[in-house]
């Protein structure tokens, strides 16, 4: 590997070339994505400025809110370190525990090819996270798509001791895609949300847009553009959580999640050192 901290993967099957370039400092995440010349994701400078707002970062050992950074897993209360500010319409600002630890930290590349590069990340103490594990994220640029691959596992002990033999784990992504002249997708139900905006386990009929809200959907996620190469970029995965985040002038978010936000209290998935969380999101276009 080069001095830079971006591994670019290239594939010219004919008049669109595309590349995905894959920034292995910032979180190893894809921080652009080009088509036949066409930009995918936002990257801009000003952007660039919040470590959340671009690209397609991957999120682990949680996604989207953790609330106020606060959860009790075997009767053992757990507080983090918050890293974000809600201002809700009604009520004091609402402080939470965001995106995992992951997405702003430097990863360490695996193996590199000119299509595929995978990378892993410690999942240690930071933000207080209280439990020891690996996210790996392996990225592949095929005909008309890229593939991303994300898993996490429990480094803990297998057995005998005080420490715990489980952990609480959830992934997904968040690409912030320019902004396209509209979406399709047929979600199955919404999480309801409470008057400090945060999500809680309800689940409701789906509204209309503006969004900025998590769907439970099972099928890809189609964003339209008004051009002639990548026309159409679906998004799909195996992850049955999609927050949906429409209002932005010039960009639209569809993030494929394993569970809910604030998942830790909602529905809290365990995970144990020989059973790891895995999961698949596909950005393909034609």
């Amino acid at each position: 590997m080069s001095e830079s901290t971006v591994v670019t993967l290239a594939r010219d099957d004919g008049a669109h070339p595309a590349t995905v370039e894959v920034d292995i400092e910032q979180g190893g995440r894809l921080a652009q994505i080009t088509v036949g010349g066409h930009r995918l994701l936002i990257d801009d400078d000003a952007s660039r400025g919040k470590p959340s707002h671009w690209g397609a970062f991957p999120q682990a050992p949680w996604t989207n809110r953790i609330r106020n950074g606060h959860f009790t897993l075997f009767g053992v209360e757990h507080t983090l370190e918050t890293n974000h500010v809600d201002h809700p319409a009604h009520g004091p600002e609402q402080h939470h525990a965001i995106h995992g630890t992951v997405y702003a930290r430097p990863w360490t590349v695996l193996d590199a090819s000119t299509t595929t590069v995978t990378a892993s990340c410690p999942i240690d103490t930071r933000l207080g996270w209280p439990f020891p594990g690996t996210a790996t994220h392996r990225v592949t640029l095929g005909r008309h798509a890229v593939r991303c691959e994300l898993s996490v596992s429990f480094d803990g002990p297998a057995d005998g001791g005080n420490e715990p033999l489980a952990m609480p784990a959830e992934v997904g992504w968040h690409p912030w895609f320019v902004k396209p002249t509209h979406l399709d997708f047929d979600p199955v139900a919404m999480y309801a949300k409470d008057d400090t905006d945060m999500f809680i386990g309800e689940l409701v009929e789906p509204s209309a847009g503006p969004w900025d809200d998590c769907f439970v959907c099972v099928e890809p996620i189609t964003l339209h553009y008004d051009r002639e190469i990548a026309a159409r970029v679906a998004i799909s995965s195996d992850c049955d959580h999609w927050i949906v985040f429409d209002k932005p002038e010039a960009a639209t978010c569809v993030e494929p999640q394993s569970g809910p936000p604030d998942a830790v209290a909602i529905r809290p998935r365990l995970i144990t050192a020989d059973r790891p969380l895995r999961r698949h999101m596909r950005i393909g276009w034609d």
